[in-house]
């Protein structure tokens, strides 16, 4: 099939790291893993994914770009496995009433809301309230390309990052650590509820980060809370909030959570 490319960096269709490059070539059911080439026959992406009510092709399509698929497919040669980098910070997309709050004149960028104690960001005196403009040189506008950008890269690498800091520019100097899969998962690949929001093992399961403007934020999650409980199961560990939330992936669910030592229940909705 054949059709133009009607936009870069989608985000938002699943979960995790996105940069989709959206299509209205023909991509139906079962063309997932399939290419997405230019009228040179160079592959330029994957494809992922559409949105359509019936099931078939309505125009709106969704590749990986070969960049991305190419980092994930040398890791898995050279380790076996993906090993993403993790610079250690949560962070959000500096927005206009965020910009005009911190006194900035341009309404892009990530800022840091909290640091991991002991990460590469906290060894490289990365602060919260900095705003990351940029990674190896490679302009940052959001929270989401941030995060593609650091995660395409391997656990291990140097990378210099760019941000400001009471209107000044600063550059520092980072080597990444390793984003372990066993110990953290981004909600999206739970409930669709939860989406927005990121969890570890830590003596049972904690909530690590959660993006304003998201399902789960708008649910009530916050960084900070611990699960208790999924639909009165009781979680003890990230396994178990992974086996139960799979179990009502379309159906609400109900978490008890643990805040400032007080219990709380919310209800998460598909």
């Amino acid at each position: 099939t054949s059709g133009i490319v009607s936009a870069l960096g989608r985000s938002g269709i699943g979960a995790g790291y996105e940069d989709f490059i959206q299509t209205d070539a023909s991509i139906n059911p079962g063309n997932s893993g399939g290419a997405l080439v230019n009228l040179a026959g160079e592959l330029v992406g994957i494809n992922s994914a559409i949105i359509s009510r019936s099931g078939g092709n309505v125009g709106i399509g969704f590749a990986i770009p070969s960049n991305m698929a190419t980092s994930i497919m040398r890791q898995l040669i050279d380790f076996g496995e993906v090993r993403r980098g993790l610079l250690g910070v949560s962070i959000e997309t500096v927005n206009a009433q965020t910009a005009e709050i911190m006194g900035l004149k341009n309404i892009s960028g990530a800022m840091v809301a909290s640091v991991t104690p002991g990460s590469a960001a906290e060894k490289a005196g990365i602060e919260v309230s900095d705003i990351i403009t940029a990674v190896n040189g490679e302009k940052v506008d959001s929270a989401n390309e941030l995060r593609n950008a650091i995660g395409l890269l391997r656990s291990g690498d140097s990378v210099t990052v760019t941000a400001l800091r009471d209107g000044k520019v600063q550059r520092f100097n980072a080597q990444l650590g390793e984003l372990n899969a066993r110990l953290s998962a981004n909600a999206g690949d739970l409930h669709a509820g939860l989406e927005g929001a990121t969890f570890e093992d830590d003596n049972g399961v904690r909530v690590v980060s959660v993006e304003e403007d998201s399902p789960a934020f708008g649910f009530g999650l916050r960084a900070g809370d611990r699960v208790i409980a999924v639909n009165r199961q009781r979680v003890n560990s990230l396994s178990d909030f992974r086996n139960i939330t799979s179990t009502f992936s379309n159906n609400p669910i109900f978490i008890e959570i643990e805040r400032d030592g007080r219990s709380q229940l919310r209800k998460f909705v598909p």
